[in-house]
């Protein structure tokens, strides 16, 4: 069967905070020089927002140049931040550190990111964007010269054979003039412009964060609107790079989430454990005792910064949001930074859209991103995550440096450690980790917590995590590295199944709890797991988060 095609001057894949960014600028342009311009952006989420998860305390910087009169116009918005807190945490006690400048919240907003992208779209929309979710990009589309045209959705009703089912329909092309990749970190779709373009030839090697969150509803006497609230230390080692946040939402809602660099070395660390085990701390219990959990997600984040940035454009389009890495480690912040990229990018493609060219090049997105406060703030912050390879106390004292001594403006950048999948040790050269059973009411298993993300998909449909060779996971992960898969999966996807006397170990993916975190992708220590996009509408359906 033959795919339907779609025309648009401009196709946008993924509706977060840079992709409708995007949409919104350049559709405001076109109005402005009475330019028509046909703008599509696709969503693989059952909705807008479906996939999008942080933390999240808003700076709303971007927003204020894209939708000046944001708070007229209803943007969800409404929490104001205050009262930093920044904890340093040992097994038993907390001790108050000094909250660093990038850490200062005021002015800004806790908020639902997901909401915020579902309100963004209306905006989108309004100017004449069209939004499709639940059709998920599954393959880039290439002219006759090899410049991108579009990309190509997948299709439906394929069985887990990967024959077509009674209910095939084939995938539709959706062309475009250029095309704006905005898939968020670990991009299935980007992985492969890296490679076919070498668009990371004059990069760091990308470094990643994995970010469970939790959303609760606590006692009305436990909440302070507004309170914001970091820590460091324990659970973790200090060989290991990680923290908390804690931000009081609205409505006796608190969101609480734990990141961890995926370049933790330990592979019987289990980053979804020490979430749990973090809440147990006597400075965090007493706030969770009485209440109940209402909310959870987990998602990997690009931490690499500045010196990680691949080129952003290609033949016939351009990278933005966190698919490049624009987040801002020491701020713990992300959203504003790739909406103003989506800007960006946006400016530069409605100028060459408007040059004539049938397939423009960007060419002026990096020039532009290279002139805006966007380059500023990741350069004077660049050094503050690869300084974490030295352990947490060497770094805290650089950073300190860095900040108050060099104000960012030092004459070096340092280099990252490595691609986070190469950082696991042996098992045998490990410590075990204990971890406590769950008790459901504190703590809790995988299983439930994916229960709360709503996530589903398709259960007759070809799995979406592809194993390269069949062999690796039991010969080396499981004999080398006791199948860290098994923990660093934050949804219990990954499972060793034996017989009932104990032999015969294999590897069981269990697709269906898949909440899209692309962890898998990232820390596996052979490369071995591709994750590529299952059919649209399928994962997490977040709410709230």
């Amino acid at each position: 069967m033959e795919r339907e095609a779609m025309e648009f001057d401009c196709v946008i894949v993924g509706a977060g905070p840079s992709g409708l960014a995007a949409a919104i600028r350049l559709a405001q342009l076109g109005r402005e020089k009475g330019e028509e311009l046909s703008i599509c952006v696709l969503e693989k989420g059952a909705e807008v927002g479906a996939h999008i998860l942080s933390g999240a305390c808003f700076e709303p910087r971007a927003l204020d140049e894209l939708i000046p009169d944001w708070k007229d116009k209803g943007a969800p918005l409404t929490v104001a931040a205050k009262d930093d807190h920044f904890l340093y945490l040992t097994e038993s006690k907390s001790w108050r550190l000094p909250t660093p400048p990038q850490m200062n919240n005021h002015g800004n907003y806790i908020i639902s990111l997901g909401n915020l992208c579902r309100w963004l779209a209306e905006q989108a929309e309004a100017l004449g964007v069209e939004i499709y979710p639940g059709f998920a990009a599954a393959e880039v589309l290439y002219d006759d010269k090899g410049a991108v045209k579009g990309v190509a959705t997948g299709d439906m009703g394929v069985g887990r054979d990967g024959e077509p089912g009674p209910n095939h329909q084939p995938g539709m092309e959706l062309l475009g003039r250029v095309t704006l990749l905005a898939e968020g970190c670990r991009g299935s779709l980007t992985k492969t412009l890296f490679e076919r373009f070498e668009l990371r030839r004059n990069a760091q090697p990308q470094t990643y964060g994995i970010g469970i969150k939790e959303l609760w509803e606590i006692e009305p006497a436990k909440h302070d609107e507004g309170k914001v609230v970091h820590t460091i230390g324990w659970p973790l080692d200090t060989k290991t790079y990680g923290g908390s946040w804690l931000y009081h939402f609205e409505k006796n809602q608190i969101s609480l989430g734990f990141v961890i660099g995926l370049d933790y070395a330990n592979p019987h660390l289990s980053p979804f454990d020490e979430m749990q085990r973090f809440k147990t701390h006597p400075s965090i219990k007493p706030l969770l005792e009485g209440g109940r959990r209402i909310g959870y997600g987990a998602r990997a984040l690009s931490e690499g910064g500045l010196q990680s940035l691949p080129q952003l454009v290609f033949p016939g389009g351009a990278l933005i949001g966190d698919t490049a890495g624009f987040l801002n480690v020491p701020k713990i912040k992300g959203s504003h930074t790739a909406m103003k990229s989506g800007m960006l990018a946006a400016e530069a493609a409605f100028e060459a859209l408007t040059s004539g060219n049938e397939r423009p090049t960007l060419e002026s997105y990096p020039e532009r991103f290279a002139k805006s406060w966007l380059k500023e703030e990741l350069h004077g912050v660049r050094n503050a995550r690869p300084a974490f390879k030295w352990g947490l106390w060497p770094a805290i004292a650089y950073n300190a440096l860095d900040t108050f001594v060099l104000r960012g403006k030092a004459p070096w950048t340092l280099a990252h450690h490595g691609p986070d999948h190469r950082s696991l040790k042996k098992a045998k050269d490990a410590p075990k980790i204990d971890y406590p059973k769950p008790d459901g009411v504190l703590t809790f298993d995988k299983l439930s917590s994916v229960f709360l993300s709503n996530t589903n998909h398709e259960e007759d449909q070809p799995c979406h995590l592809q194993i390269i060779d069949a062999a690796v996971p039991v010969r080396i992960n499981l004999e080398d590295y006791d199948a860290p898969e098994q923990r660093y999966c934050p949804a219990g996807v990954y499972e060793i199944v034996r017989d009932a006397d104990g032999t015969n170990p294999r590897l069981q993916i269990n697709a269906q709890n898949c909440v899209h975190c692309k962890t898998c992708d990232i820390k596996d220590p052979t490369q071995n797991i591709n994750w590529v996009t299952p059919e649209g509408g399928g994962g997490p359906v977040y709410t709230n988060m």
